[in-house]
């Protein structure tokens, strides 16, 4: 077995672990101190939930167009890992928004607002947990890091064969990297057990992704954006 179809195979078994760790750990892990059984609207927890869910989605967007863009079963096959851990897992997060009586959409918040809050709210120095998210500029539907704009979306709709190939992995391998910055967040800051473990899937998860798709890319002549 090749290093891409191991590689592939552990992403695949990390978000599968993880996910199901954070369904059936609900009992026990959230009722320590410190963690409140129902956050607040502006918490982290909510946050993350809110803006993890719009960041999934777009990912499971790109993956259906790869899908139906390419015969290249390697990538077809990533395609379909990302959409369907990236779907269930949109559907944890909202459905703990539910859970919480908390809205899905906070109209007067700004995306990752809650990556800019104070690590320790009783800290004298008040030092902000934001993972350079901060400096991160909405434009043409890119709402956050990572996240491809409208008129990169219509490129990866319009390419075929190998050229949408590159593109999707080249968009997705941002994605990713705004992904994990956004789960190692949310893994510090997070009152709620069961996302942080959750949080912590992800960022395993989609790290083990990060590494097949640079191999993918390479194997296709190509590397990854810069910058």
């Amino acid at each position: 077995m090749t290093r891409t179809q191991w590689a592939a195979i552990t992403a695949v078994v990390l978000a599968l672990l993880f996910a199901g760790t954070a369904t059936v750990a609900s009992a026990g892990r959230d009722d320590g101190p410190g963690a409140p059984r129902t956050p607040s609207a502006d918490s982290a927890d909510a946050g993350f939930a809110r803006d993890m869910a719009v960041h999934h989605q777009q990912a499971v967007e790109m993956s259906f167009i790869v899908r139906d863009s390419t015969d290249d079963e390697e990538v077809r096959r990533l395609a379909y890992d990302i959409a369907n851990t990236q779907a269930n897992q949109r559907g944890m997060l909202l459905g703990w928004l539910d859970l919480w009586g908390l809205p899905k959409a906070e109209a007067d918040q700004e995306p990752m607002a809650w990556m800019r809050m104070p690590m320790d709210m009783g800290s004298d120095d008040g030092a902000a947990m934001d993972h350079g998210h901060a400096e991160h500029e909405a434009r043409d539907g890119s709402l956050m890091p990572g996240m491809a704009t409208k008129t990169e979306l219509e490129r990866l709709r319009q390419a075929r064969g190998k050229q949408a190939e590159i593109l999707y992995l080249q968009l997705m391998t941002d994605h990713h990297k705004g992904g994990v910055s956004m789960a190692k967040g949310c893994a510090e800051m997070c009152a709620v057990g069961t996302e942080k473990d959750l949080a912590e899937g992800m960022a395993a998860a989609q790290q083990s992704e990060l590494n097949l798709m640079a191999d993918l890319l390479k194997a296709r002549g190509a590397k990854p954006h810069t910058g």
